[in-house]
């Protein structure tokens, strides 16, 4: 990567890890991002997720309206490393979900 694509690069993430709310987050990207763009991402990483959880194809295909093309491309990078972090994440966001409704009736 050239000096300066680097330093925009750089500056690009810098200023994502910056935007410390969800809110913030939304604003940023649906200002940076045509819905059409923000749609195909927000895609990818719920076929990402299915994936790892299991789902067939056909029932991606059918519940996020996805094509067959589309889910081959993410299964060829569910192994990478980017995927597998924000899975963990994904993961861990669940499961914290799940805890906390399970508190919320113990708590009744």
């Amino acid at each position: 990567m050239q000096g300066l694509q680097k330093e925009i690069t750089n500056t690009f993430f810098q200023t994502l890890e910056d935007l410390k709310t969800k809110e913030d987050l939304k604003l940023f990207f649906s200002d940076l991002l045509t819905p059409k763009e923000l749609e195909d991402l927000t895609k990818r990483l719920a076929i990402a997720y299915w994936l790892h959880k299991k789902r067939d194809t056909q029932n991606i295909k059918t519940n996020l309206k996805a094509s067959i093309k589309e889910i081959n491309e993410v299964k060829q990078k569910l192994r990478t490393k980017g995927y597998k972090l924000a899975l963990k994440y994904m993961e861990a966001e669940e499961w914290s979900n799940k805890w906390a409704e399970n508190f919320k009736k113990v708590l009744k």
